[in-house]
This record gives structure tokens, sequence and C-alpha cells, in this order.
């Protein structure tokens, strides 16, 4: 079962992360610096124009996830505004992007985030992943251990795998 995320690609992964909060700034954005920090250990490319913070306004977060499907990026990490709160609107900035949803991302998620993290409070959790074309979205909580549970467990195994069947 093991032997796919094993897959090596003949390249580097770039990546751009984007975080989605009314009150972060680079200072204060533990999220969007621990996706950033987690993916550099794996060797993934960050450019320093590929990591933003945009309010929780759907346009907004529309149009710089637009702005980055059109350039040469494999994955596009999204942190904050998965929530149910009125703000939180980042599900519905991206969904509707999306070629094909990976179900099975939001439902280990969800599983790991009860068994590992927050118990009952992991049902909040709207997170989704998905592929727009050739591209791989990943739209994750906020929080660090969000962050850390979805990159380590479920991203960082699979991700070289993704790219490659995305780009096969």
């Amino acid at each position: 079962m093991g032997e796919h995320t094993n897959v090596k690609l003949n390249r580097q992964v770039k990546a751009a992360v984007l975080t989605v909060s009314d009150t972060r700034d680079v200072d204060t954005d533990k999220g969007g610096q621990l996706v950033k920090h987690l993916l550099q250990e794996e060797q993934v490319i960050i450019a320093d124009h590929h990591y933003r913070i945009v309010k929780d306004d759907k346009a907004l977060i529309t149009a710089q996830i637009a702005e980055w499907l059109a350039e040469d990026v494999d994955v596009i990490i999204t942190t904050g505004g998965t929530g149910i709160a009125q703000r939180d609107v980042t599900i519905e900035a991206v969904r509707p992007l999306l070629t094909k949803e990976i179900e099975g991302f939001g439902e280990l998620f969800r599983y790991l985030s009860y068994t590992e993290d927050v118990g009952t409070r992991a049902l909040l959790s709207r997170a989704v992943a998905g592929t727009v074309n050739n591209q791989l979205i990943f739209s994750l909580p906020g929080s660090t251990g969000a962050v850390k549970l979805a990159i380590e467990k479920l991203i960082k195994p699979e991700l070289n795998h993704l790219v490659h069947e995305l780009t096969k």
C-alpha cells in the first residue's frame, strides 16, 4: 500500500500559501508561517510572492487563488476561514473553483482532528481539498494544531504522489 508514497518527482514541488484572516499580519500569522516551514522542510519551493494574507472576503480569496492558478504552482494551501462563523467564507471561495473535490481529505482530516486534536469540535471544520485542472488546493483551518495535523499526516505523505498523478 505504501509504495505510492515514495513517488519521486523529477523536480521540486512549487507551492503557494494563503492565510485568510481579518486580524493576522506576517508577524502574527502562526498558521501560514507553519505551513511554509513544514513544506520547506520537504524542499517544497515557496516564492516570496506565493505567500499572502487576505481578509475574510470571498472576492479577495478567489482573486488571489485565481492569480496563482494562472502561474506555475503545483499546490495552493489556504489556512483560515474554514469554520461556521459568518465571516468564514474560504470554502465558499474555493469550492466553486475546483475541477474535482478530493472528499477523502476532508473526511480523514476531520477524523484525525477528532481522534488526535480537538475531539468533537472537529465537526465544525469544513476543511476541503481538490484539483483545478493539474493543480491542487487544500483549505485548512487556521490553528497551528490543525495545520500541523493536515500537513504532517495527510499532505506531506501524499504530495509527490498527488502532483505526479496530476502531471503525468
